[in-house]
């Protein structure tokens, strides 16, 4: 029983899933080809096995950074190309602490008031011009 904890516990996290899986499951082989099928999507078995390989990855980065580092770098790097009101919504509605919503939507404003630059940029004047009608 050691040398098989030794080695689930050197798989990380995806080890965890992956006996947390099976554990409910009730030690079903079928069932835990059907649920790690799922989780891989379209991709099948080899996706789902794929999946706990990033889990495994991505445990480690949150290991190594923190969740709020790793967080607000992802968020950062969304703002880029999504939209930071969508974004700011998207944080509101996270399963985590309103202390670390609140860091996040704190990163984020200011990452685009750095994007922006000190100098907001000037308001455009416009001016409408009544014309009569030429008949």
């Amino acid at each position: 029983m050691d040398e098989l904890v030794k080695k689930i516990a050197a798989l990380g996290l995806p080890g965890i899933i992956f006996v947390v899986a099976t554990a409910t499951s009730g030690g079903s082989v079928a069932a835990v080809v059907t649920l790690l099928s799922s989780l891989g999507g379209p991709f099948g078995l080899l996706g789902g096995l794929g999946l706990l390989g990033l889990v495994g990855i991505l445990g480690e980065y949150i290991a190594e950074f923190g969740v709020e580092n790793v967080l607000k770098l992802i968020y950062k790097e969304r703002s880029k190309t999504e939209s930071v009101r969508f974004l700011l919504k998207e944080i509101k509605e996270l399963p985590i602490t309103d202390d670390l919503k609140l860091k996040l939507e704190h990163h984020l404003d200011s990452v685009v008031v750095t994007e922006l630059g000190e100098e907001p940029l000037a308001p455009k004047n416009i001016e409408i011009v009544d014309e009569e009608p030429i008949i």
